[in-house]
């Protein structure tokens, strides 16, 4: 008989993308997929020459540094200046990443230890939660309502703070899409510094907005002191599977994240590096058009699934739309809501999001809708459910496609 696995697996539940892959994998063709947040629209043209050009140089094609390039982390330190109006040391406070999902796993686990307790959105991003239990700490969930803009109760925040280790936050969020205020980033680090614990902000988002540009936690001048942000190349210039992005900030908690990173795994491809250093440089032109598109979808989606039977917000940040689900579905007490309602609108329109329990319990009540597909199918998908919700189907219960449960997600 073989030996187990590791006992810390058992404290994790499969992965909300991977289950809803399985789920995916069952139709053909015509299925819209608004599930997750993979950006569809093409890299900036200059970007992608950027990268050619960086390709020929043949010490990219070495191993790279850990921390990264100096002249790349000079590049992120000018843009945390022209963007957001903070200096950043390049050789200290500035380390690139394979992708912030990477720099948050590998962040928590620098700083979590088996006893500590750390502070996590609910709903959120689920790799805070899952590597918070990998890594043996104590996750203490702070719930985002709707009656306080999907922002933490400080209240409650203020209640934990003398026990937390870390706090983890991403605004603007996923899934939310709710945008922090400087004045409350002012108050979490007050709150960081008197009762000594750490806070990270994954703040890649920040280029993805519709009314006034998203701040950094950054701009408060003591964060510098406890603070961490994460930054990626994905959302903004839709490069997810270039794997490339920055945490910036607190030097100590760098120190740290660098040698978990030393021990794991290397520095991004250095042409990548070099394409990032070139993005950053000239941020407002290639931005420019990619939050147009992304602003034209939300319009479009939310009006035209917007009805008697379902009123959605459109976002002021993000490419996500945070709906709560339709009335005749908030009163369902048989198992998860949020996950039948998706069922439901996959077998019955072949459109899918992700269900809301998938980012936490708080989320049970919602479901999110990734922009990530073309004006046209964002108009055909918000017709057919719409049109579903008007024909007064039943909604039928138990298990369908994919035979995912509540738990499991």
């Amino acid at each position: 008989m073989q030996k187990p696995f590791a006992q810390r697996l058992s404290r994790i539940p499969p992965y909300l993308f991977s289950e809803l892959d399985a789920l995916k994998s069952r139709v053909d063709r015509g299925l819209i997929d608004l599930s997750e947040g993979n950006p569809d629209l093409p890299p900036p043209r200059p970007l992608l020459a950027a990268l050619r050009a960086a390709l020929k140089n043949p010490d990219n094609h070495r191993y790279p540094s850990y921390a990264g390039k100096i002249a790349v982390r000079k590049a992120v330190a000018r843009w945390y200046q022209s963007r957001f109006g903070v200096r950043l040391d390049p050789e200290k406070e500035i380390i690139l990443l394979i992708g912030s999902k990477e720099g948050a796993a590998h962040l928590i686990w620098a700083l979590g230890d088996t006893g500590d307790l750390i502070g996590i959105c609910d709903p959120g991003y689920p790799v805070y939660l899952n590597q918070t239990r990998l890594c043996g700490a104590t996750p203490v969930l702070l719930p985002l309502e709707e009656k306080n803009g999907f922002l933490p109760d400080l209240d409650l925040l203020t209640r934990l703070a003398p026990r937390l280790k870390l706090l983890c936050l991403n605004f603007p969020n996923n899934p939310t899409a709710a945008v922090a205020p400087l004045n409350l980033y002012q108050k979490i680090i007050d709150l960081a510094l008197k009762f000594n614990f750490y806070v990270v902000n994954d703040n890649v988002y920040s280029e993805i907005y519709y009314q006034d540009p998203s701040p950094s936690i950054l701009q408060i001048p003591e964060a510098i002191n406890c603070a961490v942000e994460l930054h990626s190349l994905s959302k903004t210039f839709s490069v997810p599977g270039w794997r490339i992005g920055m945490a910036v900030g607190n030097r100590q908690v760098l120190s740290a994240l660098l040698k978990i990173k030393q021990n794991i795994d290397s520095g991004p491809f250095g042409a990548i590096q070099d394409a990032l250093g070139f993005a950053l440089k000239n941020y407002r032109r290639l931005t420019a058009r990619i939050r147009k598109i992304y602003q034209r979808r939300v319009e479009i989606f939310c009006s035209h699934l917007n009805s008697s039977e379902w009123q959605v917000q459109q976002p002021s940040a993000t490419f996500y739309v945070w709906a709560r689900l339709p009335p005749a579905w908030q009163n369902r007490v048989r198992g998860s809501r949020s996950y039948s309602f998706v069922l439901e609108m996959f077998k019955n329109c072949r459109v899918i999001a992700a269900p809301g329990a998938g980012f936490g319990k708080t989320g049970e009540d919602y479901i999110r809708f990734a922009l990530v597909t073309s004006d046209t199918k964002l108009r055909q998908a918000a017709t057919r459910i719409r049109s579903w919700l008007r024909s007064g189907l039943p909604h039928r219960h138990g298990d369908a496609p994919g035979q995912i449960s509540k738990g499991k997600l």
